[in-house]
């Protein structure tokens, strides 16, 4: 089969496009011809040897596959071939075939095409728990939502709304695509590259603040971000973009009763009760119209590398899916 490798770290140019096995699947995995790749920056870190677990030579990135079952395992009770299906895998992804446990697939319902079932797995999934497990976000509570019309934050914007949020706060470093925010439902747009941004945000709850926000850029946008927190509020970090870290004093917090918690997607799989039922929720939103998916480029499997240029510099809205 075609995938695509890297055999050290560095730029886009590192992915090649080459043959690998076929892998062979267990007596409980699944073999799935893939119909969809998502691409994430988890995937550009993996390359650049800058994720946060290793990245152990050769590799094959890419996390969020949704495709169709060919084979499977002898002791397999809940799937067949022909099936669709989506999953979110350690590694792997950027391939023809894939294997899968049968503990990680979601079936992908009739009304839901494989472009947008790819989109779930990890930025979904990720701005569900993010939301509700972790920010435990209340009905009529106000939401400030970084890069609100990238693949987390569009979904963000839309699931806090059907969470029931009473406000959502939406940043972005354009008009472009401070519109776009506005269009999936966002009820106040500030843009994060001026200077007082915070104070806008600030302004726009009254002085109050934010009760739940969502920051992955590190640096100065987790200091400001702070400021803009509520009493009782929660910052959830799921990222750090910039690279920078943030000097950050806990006995801060205190006065306000505030909260920062850490969240990373793998602690969730862990527990499939959370992650199955999330999967379950989220493809009824598709299916039912509540949640609209950007899809912001599509790419062959063999123009990988161009995928990730685009991506990291900023280029695109919404999910880019790889097609193999």
């Amino acid at each position: 089969m075609k995938a695509i490798q890297f055999e050290e770290y560095g730029g886009p140019e590192v992915l090649k496009y080459m043959d690998v096995e076929i892998p062979e699947i267990g007596d409980q995995e699944v073999l799935v011809s893939v119909k969809a790749i998502g691409v994430n920056y988890a995937d550009t870190a993996r390359r650049e040897g800058k994720y946060v677990v290793p990245t152990e030579l050769p590799f094959i990135p890419g996390a969020e596959i949704a495709g169709e079952i060919v084979a499977v395992g002898k002791n397999v009770t809940h799937f067949i071939p022909g099936m669709r299906i989506v999953s979110l895998i350690e590694s792997g992804a950027y391939a023809e075939f894939v294997k899968v446990h049968e503990m990680g697939l979601a079936l992908i319902p009739n009304g839901v095409d494989y472009n947008d079932a790819v989109a779930l797995p990890l930025q979904g999934q990720t701005a569900y728990h993010i939301l509700k497990t972790m920010g435990r976000l209340e009905k009529g509570e106000t939401v400030l939502v970084h890069a609100a019309a990238g693949g987390v934050g569009a979904i963000s914007v839309q699931l806090a709304k059907i969470f029931g949020a009473g406000k959502v706060i939406a940043t972005a470093s354009s008009d472009e695509k401070l519109a776009h925010a506005e269009k999936l439902g966002a009820d106040h747009l500030v843009n994060y590259t001026e200077e007082d941004w915070e104070q806008q945000v600030l302004q726009l709850t009254d002085g109050k603040g934010v009760d739940v926000a969502l920051e992955m850029v590190g640096g100065d946008i987790f200091d400001k971000t702070v400021t803009c927190l509520a009493p009782f509020g929660r910052l959830v970090i799921f990222g750090a973009a910039s690279g920078e870290q943030a000097q950050f004093y806990p006995a801060q917090l205190m006065r306000k009763n505030q909260s920062v918690i850490g969240f990373f997607l793998p602690q969730i799989v862990n527990k499939p009760e959370l992650y199955l039922k999330s999967f379950s929720e989220l493809l009824h939103y598709i299916d039912s119209g509540e949640l609209e998916l950007t899809i912001g480029g599509t790419y062959k499997l063999e123009d990988a590398a161009e995928a990730h240029r685009d991506l990291q510099g900023r280029k695109t809205m919404g999910k880019l899916v790889l097609i193999p």
